[in-house]
């Protein structure tokens, strides 16, 4: 065998790397030795340890959701797989550029049911529904023309995630490296015709509104906003998009009766990379009375059952700097709708119910306290509900509460991540006692990392969501109850600091002192506590 010879595995660490993946999530197994080869000393790869394929899934998602590029997961064949499919799932919903590399049993045997180690009949069947693309590849040379199609569609299309599985036959076979990159195709680009007639539409309107998903990140919406006069609300995914501190910004609170309630009053609606779900609206579907601009890269969007009078396919960044380019200065006065947004907010929380309100405080200190570009990764927990109109948020990307699948457990994996993404900035994860049992376990992971990374802990010991759920159903109370363990001590058990603060001014500091540690910090805080009262 020639000395210039490498394995299929070192390889594709190799292509990867020339891709500009820095960082890979994963465990090692018998089935990935192959591509630990390409993880040595000269790779310009780190690979992280995470101690759950569930965990290094949602980890390489806190990457890419927080930066925008993708994030990378390399996991054994069999039960490596199926650990990392909720990540999956969550990347799909929420439309994250996440890699699945895995291994797969030896191409002799596949599908035969010989009994081999981590055997599935077929692997990649049980990803395709959750992916953009799963396939297998049955020579080596499908490896780069599968990252090829890869990359093409994070760059390209709506972002998803995608599955390759590689024989451990086909991992440890050697070639002569010649692999190359390629360009990505371009994403589609608006007719500027249709961008004129909808600056023409916008101009036209005495009440537009803007509605904003994680599509348009990147988008100028706030000076469309301005020359339109236009209303903003967005997504959770879109929070941040346009600041929230803006006085045509309703925020996230699309799932607010109130806003929904000025929003059957919109004359036009613009929708900027959005599917308008019902896990961000909570009620299905919106009564829009209206005529509807919708703006998508994805062309099945166009199509769905918000029917649209003007049907945009394209990448929204350059579609709405179009827009702007028909649009002189303000449009019309805008101290009404000003007046409209503020009391709408103010509307907000006349009727929060006691738990909301206690969110509210701790959101309102957190603000003082965070720096404007601080990462934030919310759980499914009540908090995070709260959150999604309360917790104001002025640069995109900050917020981060994967909504659509609504798995749990995720956001502290997220948060390392989103923190190894942005080594630079602070991030912070909050989580319900219930759901940080889920992934519990990367706690190490970050202390091994030295990550300084502080989780809002917030304890109502169990899952108040349901047992809240069961009440209004007039249900029996079943498992929601469940023993919660030992906070502080588990904590240290874990290599973290602890702490639970007594007032918000020791949240305040607890979160600070938490950026400056050098292992994360669980920050327990019990909804029952008096100074939240």
């Amino acid at each position: 065998m020639s000395s210039s010879k490498i394995s299929v595995g070192e390889a594709t660490l190799k292509l990867l790397a020339e891709y500009g993946v820095d960082t890979i999530f994963g465990i090692p197994g018998v089935h990935t030795l192959d591509f630990c080869r390409g993880l040595g000393d000269d790779s310009t790869i780190r690979h992280i340890h995470a101690r759950n394929e569930m965990g290094a899934g949602f980890m390489a998602d806190g990457y890419a959701r927080s930066s925008g590029r993708p994030g990378v997961c390399l996991t054994i064949s069999g039960p490596g797989v199926t650990n990392a499919t909720t990540p999956l799932g969550q990347a799909y919903a929420d439309s994250i550029p996440l890699l699945l590399i895995s291994a797969e049993a030896h191409s002799d045997g596949l599908g035969k049911g010989h009994g081999a180690l981590h055997e599935v009949t077929d692997l990649n069947a049980v990803t395709r529904p959750l992916c953009a693309l799963s396939e297998l590849a049955r020579k080596p040379e499908d490896v780069p023309k599968l990252l090829a199609e890869a990359f093409s569609i994070f760059a390209s299309k709506r972002p998803r995630p995608v599955h390759i599985a590689i024989p451990i036959d086909i991992l440890a076979s050697y070639i002569d490296y010649n692999w190359k990159t390629i360009e990505p195709e371009a994403r589609p680009q608006a007719k500027s015709e249709q961008l004129e007639q909808a600056a023409s539409m916008m101009k036209d309107a005495d009440n537009p509104f803007i509605l904003v998903g994680g599509g348009a990140v990147g988008c100028d919406i706030k000076t469309l906003a301005e020359r339109t006069s236009a209303i903003v609300i967005s997504s959770n995914a879109g929070k941040g998009i346009m600041p929230e501190n803006h006085p045509l910004s309703l925020g996230g609170s699309i799932c607010r009766p109130e806003s929904q309630a000025l929003l059957k009053k919109a004359d036009l609606v613009l929708v900027i990379g959005t599917e308008l779900s019902e896990t961000d609206n909570y009620i299905g579907k919106l009564e829009i009375n209206c005529p509807l601009i919708r703006l998508d890269i994805d062309p099945s969007k166009l199509e769905d059952h918000y029917a649209a009078e003007l049907k945009i396919l394209g990448d929204a960044a350059p579609a709405v700097e179009g827009m702007i380019a028909h649009l002189s200065d303000v449009q019309h006065d805008q101290t009404e709708k000003h007046k409209r947004v503020a009391t709408t907010k103010q509307a907000f929380k006349t009727t929060l119910n006691p738990s909301e309100e206690k969110h509210i405080k701790i959101f309102e200190q957190l603000k003082s306290t965070l720096p404007r570009d601080a990462i934030v990764m919310g759980d499914a927990t009540q908090m995070s509900y709260t959150a999604s109109f309360g917790f104001q948020i002025d640069e995109a990307r900050c917020w981060h509460y994967a909504a659509g699948y609504c798995a749990l457990g995720f956001a502290f994996p997220n948060a390392i991540g989103a923190k190894l993404a942005h080594p630079e900035r602070a991030v912070l994860a909050i989580a319900g006692d219930g759901g940080t049992m889920f992934t519990v376990q990367e706690f190490v992971t970050a202390a091994e990392l030295k990550l300084p990374l502080p989780l809002i802990l917030w304890h109502n010991d169990g899952y108040k969501q349901i047992r809240d759920d069961m009440r209004e159903a007039n249900v029996p109370r079943i498992a929601v109850d469940g023993l919660s363990p030992d906070y502080m001590a588990l904590a240290k058990a874990m290599h973290c600091l602890a702490i639970e603060p007594t007032s918000l001014e020791t949240l305040s500091l607890a979160v600070s002192n938490a950026f400056e540690a050098d292992r994360p910090t669980i920050i327990l805080v019990r909804e029952d506590s008096d100074w939240l009262a």
